[in-house]
């Protein structure tokens, strides 16, 4: 029985900086973000959107009643958790009012673990007909001001419905995963921000791509011909697309290189204007891609998950006919056309604010029809979220 991406939907903070206006701030080139990094916008997310919160407002709108009692796991994956013991899923089931008899877990291996959970949740639902999982990744990549890594700093949530007969993308059974021990990318429990080496990340990155997709051709004896498109975790969108040409070599046709370097440039149109959203980012590119590219019932889309550390994942997907009627691409360009654009220091204030919890409610919740669910407080270490009727 097939099984897959039924249902899928994002959720990005109402708030966002201008690269330009970043570069100028700065005092660096604006096209070293907008060409040399591929990014035009950045997601800030106010106090009042956390991993929950967002995780819930990505997920509400795509759950019928019908899926809620279905629902028999929940799962997060993020790199940006709030307790180092209860999983934000318990909170997020909680929200959503999910049927109680649902097993609840956070799960991380830095951007990756989205996509571990996905492979977590199809082999659960191979033995579990009728069943469903909710899949959420939500995450808040945060670098510090004036920072090496700051334009590449974002926020968001996405959620993804997995069930049997899926209406969107079937998942094949040929995934195939690659881990090196390497410190490209890491976050100390004693620190506040990640470290980074930079020109490792990158290289990092790039070998696990070319690693895996090796071991994957050979396993499956797929090429890129074979495939519609392909869609890549993006830290930025200029990432992906450095390793994407290191396979696409002279025994290329030029029309096939032409053709999946357009999907990919489809592919990531949206993370342009969010960021980096971490374990999100991939499925983000993913749904830019289902939004902005014509496919036919059963072409295949090829995946690449990468998370610092290392750990990279290749499989891919089939089109199921008519999966464009589940995707609901206005309300997904309304979000993104309707935020507001922070100046540099209304960003620098949010970010500060952030850093302290200190709330602003009447200034965070201003113009933002996408969220229905915010955290009103932190009290004891508790949070108290509200819901929006």
């Amino acid at each position: 029985m097939a099984i897959g991406i039924d249902k899928l939907d994002f959720y990005i903070p109402n708030f966002y900086v201008s690269m330009d206006d970043l570069a100028k701030a700065r005092q660096v080139d604006p096209n070293k973000f907008k060409i040399g990094i591929g990014q035009t916008k950045m997601a800030v997310n106010p106090v009042s959107q956390d991993i929950i919160s967002m995780g819930i407002n990505a997920a509400q709108d795509i759950l019928s009643e019908q899926d809620k009692k279905d629902i028999d796991m929940v799962i997060v994956a993020t790199e940006s958790g709030i307790d180092h013991s209860k999983a934000a899923s318990i909170e997020i089931h909680s929200q959503l009012n999910i049927q109680p008899f649902a097993r609840c877990i956070e799960i991380k291996e830095a951007c990756y673990s989205a996509t571990a959970a996905i492979q977590l949740a199809k082999d659960f639902l191979s033995n579990h007909p009728g069943k469903k999982v909710l899949v959420i990744s939500s995450d808040i990549a945060r670098y510090g001001i004036n920072s090496g890594g700051e334009p590449t700093q974002g926020a968001g949530a996405v959620a993804l419905l997995l069930s049997h007969n899926p209406r969107i993308l079937e998942l094949n059974d040929d995934s195939v995963a690659y881990t090196n021990n390497v410190y490209d990318f890491w976050r100390p429990t004693s620190e506040r921000y990640p470290v980074v080496d930079g020109k490792l990340s990158k290289d990092a990155y790039i070998e696990s791509f070319n690693t895996v997709w090796n071991e994957y051709s050979k396993r499956t004896g797929y090429d890129v011909k074979d495939f519609e498109s392909f869609c890549f975790h993006v830290p930025f969108t200029k990432m992906g697309e450095k390793a994407f040409k290191t396979i696409l070599n002279e025994n290329v046709e030029d029309s096939i290189k032409n053709r999946l370097m357009d999907a990919y440039q489809e592919s990531v149109l949206w993370n342009r204007d969010v960021g980096n959203i971490y374990t999100g980012s991939l499925y983000l590119s993913l749904i830019s891609l289902l939004q902005n590219h014509t496919f036919q019932p059963e072409q295949k889309v090829c995946l690449f998950s990468y998370g610092s550390g290392a750990v990279g994942e290749i499989f891919s997907g089939s089109i199921v006919e008519g999966y464009e009627k589940v995707l609901d691409k206005e309300k997904h360009l309304n979000m993104l056309d309707s935020r507001e654009q922070l100046s540099i220091e209304e960003y620098e204030t949010f970010f500060n604010r952030f850093d302290n919890q200190e709330f602003d409610l009447e200034r965070e919740l201003k113009q933002d029809p996408y969220s229905k669910v915010y955290l009103e407080s932190i009290e004891d270490h508790i949070r108290t979220y509200k819901i929006e009727e």
